[in-house]
């Protein structure tokens, strides 16, 4: 099988979209038992890709604007054609996936995630195409809903493949003293989120958590909030924590390498990321694997990253008493437990789930190749 691969970034890029289209690709080139080939092209490409998969070609060339990225589809078409299989990573692909699907005459599988697809874009063209798609797959409920409530896809036929975490990366483990000195929070009480700061989300629940300090603080003396990320909201949340007389309770780590992030986790007494917008949320994964309790939104994706509840707390960012109360309930559970639920997110079952939605589609959308020259 070949599977032809049209993605915003995947290996050397960065966030949670390339971390789950790594997974996903990664799981292409074990199906199968390991002879699906699949070639990937990348719109982006920040970092080093690092290792790859040894059936994967991984053509780096299109990352230079929309022109170049169009010839680069078009040539690796002409050069590895034919594909049994076009898999579009984002919405905003559909172009090159619809015309790829096209060329090949096989069938064309959307990935969606969050806000990306809960409604249409500004490009109509994009919008229809992505009506026209053989398959919708997304990682939560929310998505599926908001997506199909516009695109007239069947929610029913819409299959679920929430990201998957490697729990031997994670675990609980003591906090550590140095990172707790350079952040000053040394016998502190330590409320977490880790997210990017882009002013473009503003519905991570930075705003909702900062409101609720004041309050949090009666309770809890010795509490501290630490942000770990950076972006352009960064400067207005530091604005809104002094404003709200509680600067000296907010710590902001900016950016840190992954490698750091089971450290930072540890840090914390408890995980919070209230938001409206979230798609999914592979962060709420990780602070459970480092034995954190953590708390989502009733209103987003992440009410499928806890399991509806069964793995962590939900709450409505909305109401301010109620979230307050929520984040005074996680500062009293008790760390260092890693639910055993958390076995559904694993690497196996991720897996399985892939390669039972590739069976159906196959099984449903028999490929014909186009006659080779």
């Amino acid at each position: 099988m070949k599977i032809l691969y049209i993605a915003t970034d995947a290996y050397g890029g960065r966030g949670g979209i390339a971390r789950y289209t790594q997974s996903v690709i990664d799981g292409l080139c074990a199906y199968g038992d390991g002879d699906t080939e699949v070639v990937a092209i990348p719109r982006r490409l920040p970092d080093d890709p690092g290792c790859l998969p040894a059936n994967l070609t991984y053509v780096t060339t299109g990352t230079r604007g929309r022109l170049g990225y169009f010839w680069t589809v078009l040539s690796t078409l002409i050069r590895h054609r034919p594909f049994d299989m076009v898999i579009c990573g984002h919405i905003l692909l559909m172009p090159f996936a619809s015309m790829a699907s096209r060329l090949s005459r096989c069938p064309c599988v959307l990935f969606g995630y969050g806000i990306d697809v809960w409604k249409p874009t500004s490009s109509s063209l994009k919008n229809s195409l992505a009506k026209r798609v053989d398959l919708f797959v997304t990682i939560s409920r929310a998505t599926v809903e908001r997506f199909c409530a516009w695109s007239g896809h069947n929610p029913e036929k819409v299959p679920l493949l929430p990201p998957s975490i490697q729990m031997e990366d994670f675990g609980p483990g003591p906090k550590n003293p140095i990172l707790l000195e350079r952040y000053g929070l040394t016998d502190r009480k330590i409320l977490m989120t880790l997210a990017r700061l882009d002013a473009s989300e503003q519905y991570k629940g930075f705003d909702e958590i900062l409101e609720a300090l004041p309050d949090l603080a009666k309770t809890f003396p010795t509490l501290s909030y630490l942000v770990v990320g950076d972006g352009d909201d960064r400067s207005r949340l530091e604005r809104k924590a002094r404003d709200l007389g509680v600067s000296d309770r907010v710590v902001f780590t900016g950016w840190i390498e992954d490698a750091d992030k089971v450290a930072h986790y540890r840090l914390a007494d408890a995980f919070a990321m209230p938001g409206s917008g979230e798609g999914f949320g592979i962060v709420y994964l990780e602070a459970l694997a480092c034995g954190i309790p953590v708390l989502g939104s009733t209103l987003d994706g992440s009410r499928d990253a806890v399991r509806g509840g069964e793995l962590g707390a939900l709450v409505d960012p909305r109401d301010r008493p109620a979230l307050t109360r929520a984040l005074a309930d996680l500062l009293t559970c008790p760390t260092g437990i890693v639910p055993s639920g958390l076995s559904y997110f694993s690497e196996d079952a991720f897996r399985e789930r892939l390669f039972n939605m590739l069976d159906s589609l196959r099984s449903s959308h028999p490929t014909h190749r186009p006659q080779t020259q």
